[in-house]
């Protein structure tokens, strides 16, 4: 009886990677593995609310759109991304837009830590463009959507009007 037991108990299909604890019996319990929190690979879009302080325009706040691509290989993760943001308050109102790359680090399955660069084009009075430089964390809620905090410097190449922007967002994995 035992050995009927042992042999229809090793019938199941069992996966390479599941792992088996054993029992009291003779028998091992198999548990699979937990999915993971997030892919990270793949397209994305995004909304935010950003906050802007430079001297010339004061404190602006406002909300935006993004759209972007991740890469991850093992425990790095890269990507590119298109934003644009309507800004009032301090000097009046404004919209800016960005070009950014991000290259960084997963902790985890759920943190992404990265840095980021790229460039900007503010489109007030004058029209302005930035060198941008900074950097954010990302935390994956599931493998649909993720939050994001992110602090960017604009350093001008054009107009003398340095910027700090501050996002807080949802992005939306497809």
């Amino acid at each position: 009886l035992s050995a009927l037991l042992l042999a229809a108990g090793g019938a199941d299909a069992r996966a390479a990677d599941l792992i088996s604890y054993p029992t009291s019996t003779h028998q091992q319990m198999t548990v699979a593995p937990p999915e993971p929190a997030a892919t990270w690979n793949g397209f994305y879009a995004g909304i935010y609310g950003v906050g802007q302080n430079s001297a010339k325009g004061g404190a602006q706040y406002g909300g935006g759109i993004d759209l972007g691509v991740n890469a991850a290989f093992n425990f790095v993760l890269v990507g590119g991304e298109l934003a644009v943001q309507g800004l009032g308050g301090g000097a009046g109102t404004t919209s800016y837009a960005q070009a950014v790359g991000r290259g960084g680090v997963l902790v985890g399955d759920s943190l992404a830590l990265y840095g980021a660069a790229g460039y900007g084009i503010d489109t007030g009075t004058p029209d302005e463009t930035d060198v941008l430089a900074g950097g954010g964390l990302e935390y994956a809620l599931s493998n649909s959507v993720s939050l994001r905090a992110q602090y960017l410097h604009a350093s001008p190449v054009t107009g003398a009007n340095p910027k700090n922007h501050i996002t807080l967002g949802a992005q939306f994995h497809f």
